[in-house]
């Protein structure tokens, strides 16, 4: 069996991270699935989807450490052609992954203890973002 629906965010860009645990918990429980995995799918080329401790200080150091790897205010060759100034947030995507797929077991997500679905927003701007769940199994 497979089950879809979709999650709506807005975002305040520049690595936003926004906990969505909870609402991706809520569409397993809907689904009736018990075993199998979900997807979580962020439509758009700027935002990730990953898993973290969700906790000012590892949000904090996770941002600091993309900063790092995708500086903002280093030139990018998207900027040149296309003017939008949000090159380092097409890196910054490209390195996280537009995706996440956590297994099912027991009708439960299988995160650690300390783990949650996050979605992160790398835009130079605030955005409306739609992510995709897809849960597949019996």
């Amino acid at each position: 069996m497979t089950f879809s629906d979709t999650l709506s965010l807005s975002t305040k860009g520049f690595s936003d991270i926004i906990d969505i645990t909870s609402k991706v918990t809520s569409l397993l429980e809907r689904s009736g699935i018990r075993e199998g995995i979900l997807t979580v799918f962020c439509r758009g080329s700027t935002g990730a989807v990953t898993t973290i401790e969700y906790e000012s200080g590892a949000v904090s150091d996770l941002k600091k450490a993309i900063e790092r790897i995708a500086p903002s205010n280093i030139p990018y060759e998207h900027d040149k052609r296309w003017g939008d100034g949000n090159g380092f947030s097409h890196v910054r995507a490209a390195l996280m992954k537009p995706s996440v797929t956590v297994p099912v077991i027991g009708g439960r997500l299988s995160l650690g203890t300390w783990q949650q679905v996050v979605f992160i927003d790398f835009d130079n701007r605030s955005r409306n973002r739609e992510l995709i769940v897809q849960i597949t199994g019996e």
